[in-house]
C-alpha cells in the first residue's frame, strides 16, 4: 500500500486544514485590541484557511446590552435593533465555521460578547420550544470553535465559567461547539508553550 512520504503527508494535511471551510465567521472579544492573544491566535488560523471570512470585533465596534429597551426592540415592530440582531444572525447561518476568541475576565466572557450571545439567542429564529417543553436548535450546517484564553490555570479548578456557558448556548442554537484552552498566559514559564500548543491545535482543528 501506498503511504506519502513525510512531506507530502504533512502537505495533505495542511490542505485539508486550509480546504475544511467555506465560509468561516470570526468574532473577536478582546479589550486589548491588537495586543490581544486570542484575536492573535484567531488570525493565525484564518491565515490557515481558504474561504469567504467575516470578522466582527465586538470590543472595537460594541453592541447594544440586554437592557429593557432592547428586549422590547426585539419583539416589537421592525426598528434598528431588530434589523442589528437579524444581520448577527444570518452572519452565523450563512457561516460553516464561526471561530469565538473568549479571553476569561473574572472566570467569565466579555461583556462584549454576552452582548453578542443575546442578540443572536432569539425564541423562533436560532431556536424554539415544542408543545412538549423541548428546545430545537435552528441554526443547521454551522459548528463552531471557541479560543478560550486565560492567564492562570482554571479550566481544571472548576473556576472557568465562561467555557460551561457557551457550549451551552451555542447548544442551544443547535450549534456544536469545541474549544481550544490557551492557559497561563499570564505566566512566563508557561506562556510560550500554552502558544505554540494552542497553534498545533488549530493546525489540527476539523469542523466536525
Amino acid at each position: 500500500m501506498y503511504r506519502p512520504h513525510g512531506l507530502l503527508r504533512r502537505r495533505l494535511r495542511e490542505q485539508t486544514y486550509r480546504q475544511m471551510a467555506k465560509k468561516i465567521l470570526a468574532i473577536k472579544s478582546s479589550i486589548l485590541g491588537a495586543n490581544s492573544q486570542s484575536s492573535q491566535l484567531i488570525d493565525y488560523l484564518l491565515e490557515g484557511l481558504d474561504g469567504d471570512v467575516t470578522v466582527r470585533d465586538v470590543a472595537a465596534e460594541p453592541l447594544p446590552m440586554l437592557d429593557l429597551e432592547t428586549m422590547t426592540a426585539l419583539s416589537a415592530e421592525p426598528n434598528d435593533i431588530q434589523q442589528l440582531s437579524d444581520k448577527l444572525i444570518q452572519e452565523v447561518k450563512d457561516a460553516d465555521l464561526v471561530v469565538i476568541g473568549a479571553p476569561n475576565y473574572n472566570f467569565a466572557i466579555p461583556t462584549q460578547l454576552k452582548n453578542w450571545i443575546d442578540l443572536i439567542a432569539r425564541a423562533g429564529v436560532t431556536f424554539r420550544y415544542s408543545s412538549g417543553g423541548g428546545v430545537e436548535g435552528l441554526v443547521t450546517n454551522t459548528c463552531a470553535l471557541v479560543i478560550a484564553t486565560s492567564g492562570g490555570m482554571k479550566k481544571d479548578n472548576n473556576s472557568e465559567l465562561g467555557a460551561p456557558y457557551l457550549k451551552s448556548i451555542l447548544g442551544f442554537m443547535g450549534i456544536p461547539t469545541e474549544f481550544i484552552f490557551v492557559e497561563g498566559l499570564g505566566m512566563s514559564k508557561v506562556k510560550e508553550a500554552a502558544l505554540a500548543k494552542a497553534k498545533e491545535e488549530l493546525k489540527a482543528y476539523k469542523c466536525k
